[in-house]
């Protein structure tokens, strides 16, 4: 079970993001700022942030593993479409069906996991989950970084699509099924809709506990201002290190999406610094750090940049998972999945609002003001969680 969820990990993560390393080549092809050829990746995320709590809901009725199922699937067919696509809005078209696809996994994989294994096991589980999840939006973006050079960004995208679709066949044969779905367990129609009334009720109940909380606003907020920063420095990052002065090849410059091994190291040890320091330090810290990273990223010299990259995605991922660990603890015991679902929501409309806009200012401004604006959306955050 753990293998086949990692598996659809790494097929859906590295669905979502493998445009991102060929987001030069798209503006080139279609003739676009970096703001517009940012819309492949903005499209997709902020459909996903849309569609996370309704398909949530969804797989209250028809079960977690038919979601599961068919959101690795609809995402892989969608990956193959993209590169048939005959023009650019038709490519965005695209890229929205897929975020709405992808999101049946990160919406549900945890709750089904619960289900699965209750406390024994669960932490492990989630952790090779997560692994999964980071791992595949590494491989996703290195696969089309290096392939983009020979094969153009279409070759790209159906190599990545490939990977996917490897990923998804270990996934269908190898996740057993988790609790069943309404319509699975109850047979009589009006016990069905007294049960999906009940669950309606419990759904509503559940979201108004989760925004009552000032803690739980505190880090829908760092979801929101640290994820939107992270996304339009990468979203550029292709720009920035093809272009002058550091003229890389499209293959060399996707060698900086290795950083997100550091943040696989770093998400795994910030409960740690959570035992040392408490959450709000650790959380103000690694916001602070992450901005330490952005500014390194100022330098034309190579080194000082790819450093900045390293530090900065460490940083982000510590952030990342204290708050998404705080939102967790705190999260009343009747709204854990309206938590968890509105942090989704938060983390990838900050993917798609942000990657959009810093890209956007990337493409008038330069780097340069890119980091005045994510720096600034980082101390917004921190400033939050110091007053929350």
């Amino acid at each position: 079970m753990t293998i086949a969820v990692a598996a659809a990990g790494i097929s859906s993560f590295a669905l979502l993001y493998a445009p991102q390393p060929v987001l030069p080549q798209l503006a080139e092809q279609y003739h676009l700022d970096p703001g517009g050829a940012s819309l492949a990746v903005s499209v997709a995320t902020g459909a996903l942030a849309i569609a996370v709590l309704p398909i949530a809901a969804l797989s209250e009725v028809v079960g977690r593993r038919p979601v599961i199922i068919a959101s690795v699937v609809a995402s892989v067919v969608f990956g193959f479409l993209l590169p048939l696509a005959p023009g650019y809005p038709a490519l965005l078209v695209l890229r929205a069906l897929q975020g709405v696809a992808i999101a049946g996994f990160p919406g549900v994989a945890a709750a089904y996991l619960a289900e699965r294994l209750g406390r024994a096991g669960l932490a492990a589980a989630v952790g090779a989950m997560i692994a999964g999840n980071t791992i595949g939006g590494m491989i996703g973006r290195l696969a089309a970084g290096f392939t983009a050079g020979p094969f153009g960004y279409h070759g790209a995208l159906i190599v990545v699509a490939g990977i996917g679709l490897v990923c998804t066949v270990v996934t269908v044969l190898a996740l057993p099924p988790g609790e069943q779905g309404t319509f699975a367990t109850t047979s009589a129609d009006n016990r069905r809709s007294e049960r999906l009334r009940e669950q309606g009720r419990a759904v509503l109940a559940g979201l108004g506990a989760a925004v009552r909380k000032p803690v739980l606003l505190v880090q829908y907020a760092v979801a929101l201002l640290a994820m939107g920063s992270f996304v339009a420095l990468y979203n550029a990052a292709g720009f920035r290190l093809t272009g002058e002065p550091l003229n890389l090849s499209p293959a060399i410059a996707s060698l900086v999406f290795l950083a997100y091994a550091m943040g696989s190291v770093s998400s795994a040890t910030a409960g740690k610094l959570v035992g040392r320091f408490g959450r709000r330090r650790a959380l103000v810290g690694a916001l602070l750090l992450t901005i330490a990273g952005t500014a390194l990223t100022l330098s034309d010299s190579l080194p000082m940049v790819v450093a900045g990259f390293v530090v900065l995605t460490g940083a982000f991922f510590a952030a990342h998972a204290v708050a998404n660990g705080w939102a967790a603890a705190e999260a009343p015991e009747n709204a854990r999945g309206q938590v968890g679902g509105l942090y989704t929501l938060s983390y990838y409309l900050g993917s798609s609002i942000g990657g959009a806009v810093g890209a956007t200012v990337y493409g008038h401004a330069g780097w340069t003001w890119l980091i005045v604006l994510t720096a600034a959306w980082l101390a917004i955050a921190a400033v939050v969680v110091l007053k929350g």
